[in-house]
């Protein structure tokens, strides 16, 4: 075998293996700690600046959409022109640069982190739960009861889940460094613009409906994994608990992994909430509307940390049978 051809076989299969494992245990060890320079701050300033120069005047859609595409293609050009590169150099480079990419695109153990902080603040107090949580949701939360802080952190760790661990390792599966560069460009563009309220609706239209495509079957992925963590069995009412509340949501995808929640601690999600201001219908996931309490949410911690490693032990069957 030339010289060139074995590294690339040991890039394709053993490199792939590498990355998925140590990246994702480099997220459960650190985070995202503060002190690392980290690539979606990157992908952030990018769109404030597009959003500051293209978001007026007529076109917005356009202009928008055009601005979403371009930052796409250009992570994606940049992640394969990075693995290019470091292959080039080395194969052993490679797998550690294809590692940090992926430590870097996973957003698992932050979140759990934080989830658990609005458990522990709302043991101090209401509004210092209500502070906390408001770090990780997007709704007003002045006027949350306890109940539904608990009710919005448990809805994000489940959300959470499909984008930040579930989806970004299967657009790796698909794609490898590049694709899972251009899903977090997509999901970042989608957090930032892909509201529907007065400013974004017309420029963040294209970015919000390429995030509903990219999440698609990675949200589904996410609802059945955590069925099979879950220790329930049999999972079939589960499934079908999932197949009836996944679509009571705004988003067509969020809705499956926080149903999937709901229908594991029999508990209700969803309903009605301010957002920037504006009241915004939500109808329920779930019908039992019973009290959530810490017990539930280190249910849920557990589940989701159960579901990542399923996950990375199927990418890496996969890739192992992909490439044999």
């Amino acid at each position: 075998m030339e010289p060139s051809a074995f590294y690339l076989f040991l890039y394709t299969s053993w490199g792939s293996l590498f990355a998925v494992s140590t990246g994702w245990i480099l997220d459960k060890l650190l985070g995202d700690p503060g002190f690392l320079p980290h690539p979606v701050v990157a992908f952030g300033k990018l769109i404030a600046w597009g959003e500051k120069a293209f978001n007026k005047g007529p076109r917005r859609i356009v202009k928008g959409g055009l601005l979403a595409i371009t930052l796409v293609l250009l992570t994606y050009f940049l992640g394969y022109l990075l693995m290019k590169v470091a292959m080039s150099i080395n194969a052993y480079l490679a797998w550690g640069v294809a590692a940090v990419s992926v430590f870097y695109c996973l957003a698992g153990t932050t979140l759990i982190k934080e989830v658990r902080m609005v458990f522990v603040a709302l043991d101090h107090s209401l509004d210092e739960g209500r502070k906390q949580v408001a770090r990780i949701v997007g709704r007003n939360t002045e006027e949350l009861t306890e109940q539904e802080v608990r009710t919005a952190a448990l809805e994000t760790l489940a959300e959470n889940l499909s984008d930040g661990v579930i989806a970004p390792l299967f657009w790796y599966l698909l794609l490898g460094v590049p694709g899972m560069f251009a899903y977090k460009m997509i999901n970042t563009l989608d957090s930032m613009i892909g509201y529907r309220n007065e400013r974004y609706h017309l420029f963040g239209r294209i970015a919000a409906r390429m995030d509903d495509v990219a999440n698609y079957i990675p949200a589904r992925i996410t609802a059945f994994l955590m069925i099979l963590m879950s220790g329930h069995f049999p999972i079939l009412p589960l499934l079908a608990f999932v197949k009836q509340h996944g679509s009571n949501h705004a988003s067509p995808n969020s809705g499956y992994p926080e149903a999937a929640l709901a229908g594991i601690l029999n508990c209700r999600f969803g309903g009605s909430h301010y957002y920037f201001g504006k009241l915004m219908y939500k109808p329920h996931i779930g019908t039992n509307d019973r009290l959530l309490t810490t017990a539930d949410m280190k249910k849920a911690v557990l589940i989701n940390h159960l579901a990542e490693l399923l996950m990375v032990l199927v990418v890496q069957i996969l890739i192992l049978y992909t490439f044999r």
